[in-house]
């Protein structure tokens, strides 16, 4: 059986990494679009994790909600971009939902390792 610090780690580096990945994406690549003007509705996405991780202080039970509500808030940008219209000419719907739907798996992936670090501590302290 891991420890709690070891899923609380993994799940730290992997919502770092997703939340960098994300940047550099978006900074070097546009997920929406060339330019980064549609892009910056991915601040929404980092507004609330940001948030989040100051209610929930860096708790572990805490911050599996907040990686849950930072993937639930990847898909409705997701959601609402294309209801708009802005994926850009080349890029296909399919790119962006399947580039969406791998950071929402990632932020889903932090939660559930913040939830087996809840549940290890919950089983040590018992």
């Amino acid at each position: 059986m891991k420890t709690p610090r070891t899923y609380y780690g993994l799940a730290v580096a992997v919502a770092v990494a997703t939340v960098l990945f994300l940047i550099l994406a978006i900074g070097a690549l546009g997920i929406l679009g060339e330019g980064g003007r549609p892009d910056r509705v991915y601040a929404a996405v980092l507004a609330v994790l940001v948030v989040g991780t100051v209610v929930a202080r860096l708790r572990a039970p805490g911050m599996a909600l907040v990686l849950m509500a930072t993937a639930g808030a990847q898909a409705l940008v997701t959601v609402v971009a294309l209801v708009v219209g802005l994926p850009p000419e080349g890029a296909s719907v399919a790119d962006i939902l399947v580039v969406n739907a791998m950071y929402a798996g990632l932020f889903t992936l932090s939660a559930w390792l913040f939830r087996q670090a809840s549940e290890a501590r919950a089983i040590v302290e018992a």
